[in-house]
């Protein structure tokens, strides 16, 4: 009789609030144990564990700056040490300020560089270590990937504006590293991009202008967050997708847009 399966364990960055949250939940319901990654929002995390732990059984947080190098070579061995085992890094943290191609400086390029993808090119790096020592040389042999990393892009990749500059450019080298990373961290990882469309509102946005640039797509709707984290947890589930990027915005990609939402 062959041994059960071990609980999954995946790490969730930004997971306190917003889009990551919805993603843990999304997970922890399907049965996943969940490593919710937050930087300042104790307060937040520490609800996004609870309501994870309710649906999963096992939940926890790290904190970790995701423009520190050292703090996110740390991340992962921390929740290994925690959990046992990982098996699936959803990258969703993002920083997310504006500038323009007039105001763009080398600073704002770095920021948003280490942390949208340096830090989810690190992770991925990780988890096929860990993978390896942990399975040594069965994750070669095995008929499927043994782990997963999913990275959240966005659908302005397919649709660009000169807006949220250094943004932009961090989250067109994040779909350059899926492909490279699905090829050379294969046949351990699988690696694969979900790029959503308008999603949740914010600061820059009012109610009424959210709701109506949310109809702004050939389905009349954009993505919600369900429909994000239900492709996140199909992009994990599905053993022949990797190095490839599904986008989630009801066509909104097939638009033509001069300006970011936020600007319009």
């Amino acid at each position: 009789m062959s041994s059960p399966a071990p609980p999954r364990t995946v790490l969730v960055t930004g997971a306190a609030k917003r889009l990551g949250r919805e993603i843990a939940l999304a997970l922890a319901k399907d049965g996943w144990r969940v490593a919710v990654h937050y930087r300042d929002s104790l307060e937040d995390a520490t609800k996004t564990v609870a309501d994870c732990a309710q649906l999963a059984g096992a939940s926890a947080a790290f904190r970790a700056n995701l423009t520190n190098e050292t703090a996110v070579r740390k991340l992962l061995p921390q929740v290994i040490a925690e959990f046992g085992r990982v098996d699936a890094v959803v990258n969703s943290a993002s920083t997310f300020e504006h500038d323009t191609a007039a105001t763009f400086s080398f600073a704002a390029m770095e920021k948003h560089l280490r942390s949208n993808t340096g830090a989810a090119i690190l992770l991925a790096q990780a988890l096929h270590s860990h993978v390896l020592k942990r399975d040594g040389a069965a994750s070669a042999q095995a008929r499927r990937p043994l782990g997963v990393v999913v990275n959240l892009l966005d659908q302005k990749l397919w649709n660009q504006n000169p807006d949220f500059f250094s943004y932009t450019l961090s989250k067109a080298a994040l779909e350059a590293a899926t492909t490279m990373l699905a090829m050379a961290l294969s046949p351990q990882l699988r690696v694969v991009g979900v790029a959503p469309g308008l999603t949740l509102t914010s600061h820059l946005l009012t109610p009424e202008k959210f709701e109506t640039l949310h109809q702004l797509s050939p389905l009349g709707r954009s993505s919600t967050p369900a429909d994000v984290a239900a492709t996140v947890k199909f992009a994990m589930e599905n053993q022949s997708i990797t190095g490839t990027t599904i986008l989630v915005d009801g066509g909104q990609h097939l638009m033509k847009f001069e300006r970011d939402f936020s600007m319009l």
